[in-house]
């Protein structure tokens, strides 16, 4: 079992963090991850939880439709930047089918970490913006199997 996390691609600056919209370089960033998995496949998810942010949600609204995919979109609590990664994790652990989790830093590091180390810190990750990290699960914990970031394209 796989899941895709998923950091936000670049945004706006603004003083309303929550309705922050992606930038142009933002949308640049997604064609590329898109183009690279249309290309070898190995994005398989077919539901995309986003956070209840502007930039989560286009990112993967736009992701999904680069991808050139039907996907059930879905926002998801506990996907806040400052929100606790435990939450999340207990939920991914019962999960029996692939999804992608479109989120922010500094969460989606800690919940990396929590996943693969079984502890959220320190962080072990480094998202960069719209990177994509693939863990499968193994036993109680997750192993890495790929990293890709736009700046890697």
């Amino acid at each position: 079992m796989k899941i895709y996390l998923v950091r936000h691609a670049h945004a706006l600056d603004g003083k309303e963090d929550d309705i922050r919209p992606l930038s142009g370089k933002g949308r640049k960033q997604i064609r590329q991850v898109a183009a690279f998995f249309r290309d070898n496949g190995r994005l398989e998810a077919r539901e995309f939880w986003h956070s209840p942010l502007v930039r989560a949600r286009d990112t993967a609204q736009e992701l999904a439709r680069e991808l050139g995919r039907r996907v059930k979109l879905v926002e998801v609590a506990g996907l806040r930047p400052e929100d606790k990664p435990t939450v999340l994790a207990k939920r991914l652990n019962l999960l029996r089918r692939p999804v992608a989790v479109v989120g922010h830093e500094p969460h989606l590091s800690a919940l990396a970490s929590l996943l693969v180390a079984g502890q959220p810190r320190p962080a072990l990750f480094e998202f960069k913006k719209c990177a994509v990290i693939c863990l499968e699960k193994a036993g109680r914990h997750w192993v890495v199997r790929w990293q890709v970031a736009p700046g890697l394209l």
